[in-house]
């Protein structure tokens, strides 16, 4: 629909320009009118295209603006040529009526716009019901990725903590969940309509504001890319678990929120020295390393423990690794820290005696 309206303003241009041509220098081919009409459309087309919501946004507070600076003007004027020597002036002094008449209109559009602008945020408290911002009512609107949708942790933290800023699903992003779950391939398939359970799920909870964004960009062909332009199109946060993603938006200077980051930043802390029990379920990069996992996905390798895989074991805490993953757990088996316990007791206990 939007190519058809484009497509149509573009022509209606060629036809404005070909018109003003004629009635400027008539008998001509109107060519040069035509060229400039679809050169002034084609700019604007542009405009709207690459400045999505800034631009209505903008040429909203514009034509309000005006509209209201039209008619404060008008009454400006018309109360003042109530003035005598005013209306004396207009009549001696040709020309003068029509020049005060479009200085005063320029003068309050001008201040009428400006106005707005600065007040926008403030604007519902001037007409009823009329708000240009919603930002520092609700906070700043959460542009969800698919990779996020499709993991379902970010729906039970919204669930959780009741956000009351809206959530941001592109339309592209929902594109591509479909196409992930009509994918011939099977995990793809499973993954897509997960993702799509999820986001069905999203939306019939009440007190989460999901909204799907039609924002299209065309000329942009990576989602990527889009989920950048989205959000800093609409001052939003972006909200991805994509690794790569995270630091271009980071390195643009946006908002981001990752949810492994936030994963992580929750997990309990795990100090050297500090016992639990793990299940040993591989062998570990090194012969005598058993790996295991906690509860959250925490990995914890454990010395000495290649051998007791399927076994539960209590370890001892001995350092702990963050990483970009997540974190690491060092450890090693309760059995062979008493030995060398034991060992340092009976040493110390040697030495005393040769003393």
């Amino acid at each position: 629909m939007l190519y058809i309206l484009r497509a149509f303003f573009v022509l209606a241009a060629a036809v404005i320009g070909y018109n003003i041509e004629h009635l400027f220098t008539p008998g001509s081919s109107g060519v040069i009118g035509i060229v400039i009409g679809v050169l002034v459309a084609i700019l604007f087309s542009v405009i709207e295209i690459g400045f999505t919501r800034r631009f209505i946004s903008t040429i909203s507070i514009v034509m309000f603006g005006l509209v209201f600076g039209f008619i404060i003007s008008a009454l400006f004027i018309h109360a003042l040529l109530l003035v005598p020597t005013i209306e004396n002036m207009t009549k001696d002094t040709p020309g003068f009526n029509e020049w005060l008449q479009v200085s005063i209109t320029f003068l309050f559009c001008f201040l009428s716009v400006i106005a707005i602008i600065r007040s926008k945020d403030d604007f519902k408290f001037i007409i009823p019901f009329v708000e240009l911002s919603k930002s520092q009512k609700t906070g700043l609107p959460l542009v969800v990725d698919t990779s996020v949708i499709i993991d379902g942790r970010f729906a039970d933290i919204a669930e959780t903590l009741h956000f009351d800023m809206p959530i941001i699903i592109p339309r592209f992003v929902l594109q591509e969940l479909q196409n992930l779950a009509d994918s011939s391939d099977k995990m793809r398939r499973v993954r897509g309509r997960h993702g799509l359970d999820i986001l069905d799920k999203m939306r019939k909870n009440t007190k989460l504001k999901v909204q799907i964004d039609e924002a299209e960009f065309p000329y942009i062909k990576e989602t990527d890319n889009k989920l950048l332009k989205l959000s800093q199109s609409i001052n939003g946060r972006l909200v991805t678990n994509d690794f790569n993603l995270l630091k271009v938006a980071r390195v643009q200077g946006m908002d981001v929120i990752s949810i492994n980051e936030l994963a992580n930043a929750l997990k309990p802390v795990v100090l050297p020295g500090e016992q639990m029990e793990v299940k040993i379920i591989r062998t570990g990069e090194e012969p005598s390393q058993g790996v295991g996992y906690l509860n959250d996905g925490t990995m914890v390798v454990v010395e000495g423990a290649a051998n007791r895989i399927g076994q539960r074991l209590n370890v001892n805490v001995t350092s702990v690794l963050q990483t970009n993953a997540g974190k690491m757990i060092f450890s090693s088996l309760e059995r062979e820290r008493d030995q060398d316990r034991d060992r340092d007791r009976d040493r110390d206990r040697g030495d005393r005696n040769r003393r």
